[in-house]
């Protein structure tokens, strides 16, 4: 994807690192550093400024749009993928009875607000089987009382990419739930194919190669009675400053744009715009296509060594996520960021993530090191 010179120029600090842990916080190009500094001299001209913020947030929301395959106006943005689903929790409005389906594989973002003692709803657990969700284990799950079944497109945890059309052909052939799918994992890293799915989110710091800050939102306008959020605020609201607004309640803008309750934060919309600007201008098909022999080859060399892989299937059924365990993954870890190789170690696992920056080298560097510990 990126000649020598071109990964210097766009990504100058990793030119003496093996960094492979984008999963946990990307490395953002040039191009994001001049986004902030631009809003930094945006925000100078004080109230002036609000114009430049309000076309750069535009400008995003054609972007996100363009990525998750919805138009401006069903796009919005919050300040995390956990305000996101609280606030689509509120919206969901679940009772006594309700059902709502999360899975183990699932990042805590997207599972604990069903969870949580404000929900009346009933949990079903969707439970992996040797790293991977199937589809046939959610179907006894699925009845006429789900009214929500939540998932990531791609796992935190182990990099598992749910084969979405056979999911969603279950889900809407067992029940009238809704469908919420975050793509965290996935966005700026593989193609994303989300028609028919009802409320899309993603945070902006990872693949995405953005700034913190950010909670993407997607929901198709055809859901938007279903995905407005009851929640307290201003700039969710048609008419926050009516004269009658201390006699009843504004009038809640519909679907998306409910989940973007008081100012936006405008820095991370200069910076997360500039992030997907530079991702397709490369194109994310290109990324895909670049990153997935390495992940291939790093699947393959794990496999023959003394650990335990927990990453299912072959490349070509993962994204850009690989895990292990060891009976010493700390020490592991440790030699490796020792030897100057970023991996992630979290739950007695290491997790490797390769993204389009990534080059051959960094992935036999940190086979080559692994092997040399083990």
């Amino acid at each position: 994807m990126l000649t020598a010179s071109s990964r210097q120029r766009d990504f100058p600090s990793l030119t003496d690192r093996t960094y492979l842990n984008t999963a946990a916080e990307g490395i953002s190009p040039p191009a994001v550093h001049e986004a902030l500094a631009a809003y930094s001299s945006d925000r100078l001209l004080g109230f002036d400024g609000r114009k430049k913020h309000e076309e750069h947030a535009r400008a995003l929301k054609r972007r996100v749009g363009k990525f998750f395959g919805l138009t401006e106006g069903e796009v919005s943005m919050c300040s995390c993928s956990s305000e996101a689903y609280n606030l689509a929790c509120l919206a969901l409005n679940a009772k006594e009875g309700d059902e709502v389906v999360v899975n183990d594989l699932d990042y805590p973002a997207g599972v604990t607000p069903w969870m949580s003692a404000s929900c009346p709803a009933t949990v079903k657990i969707w439970r992996n089987r040797e790293g991977a969700l199937h589809v046939e284990d959610l179907i006894p799950l699925l009845g006429s009382r789900t009214r929500l079944v939540q998932t990531s497109l791609v796992s935190y945890y182990n990099g598992f990419l749910l084969p979405l059309r056979p999911f969603l052909e279950a889900v809407r052939k067992g029940s009238p739930a809704l469908v919420a799918v975050d793509v965290t994992q996935a966005l700026g890293r593989i193609p994303l194919d989300l028609d028919d799915v009802d409320l899309i989110i993603s945070s902006t710091h990872k693949w995405v190669l953005g700034s913190h800050g950010g909670g993407l939102v997607g929901v198709p306008a055809r859901r938007a009675g279903q995905w407005t959020a009851p929640a307290g605020g201003w700039f969710n609201f048609r008419e926050p400053f009516a004269s009658d607004r201390f006699d009843r309640l504004p009038e809640v803008l519909p679907g998306a744009a409910s989940f973007a309750v008081g100012m936006p934060n405008y820095a991370a919309i200069y910076a997360v715009g500039a992030a997907l600007e530079y991702l397709d201008g490369v194109g994310v098909a290109a990324i895909e296509a670049c990153s997935r022999p390495l992940v291939a080859e790093c699947l393959e060399e794990l496999r023959r060594l003394p650990v335990q892989v927990i990453t299912p299937g072959s490349a070509e059924e993962s994204a850009g996520i690989v895990a292990f365990r060891h009976a010493d993954s700390e020490r592991l870890a440790a030699a490796l960021h020792s030897a100057g190789i970023h991996v992630m170690y979290t739950d007695g696992r290491i997790r490797v993530s390769i993204h389009g920056y990534n080059t051959s080298e960094n992935v036999r560097a940190f086979l080559r090191v692994l092997k040399e510990v083990l």
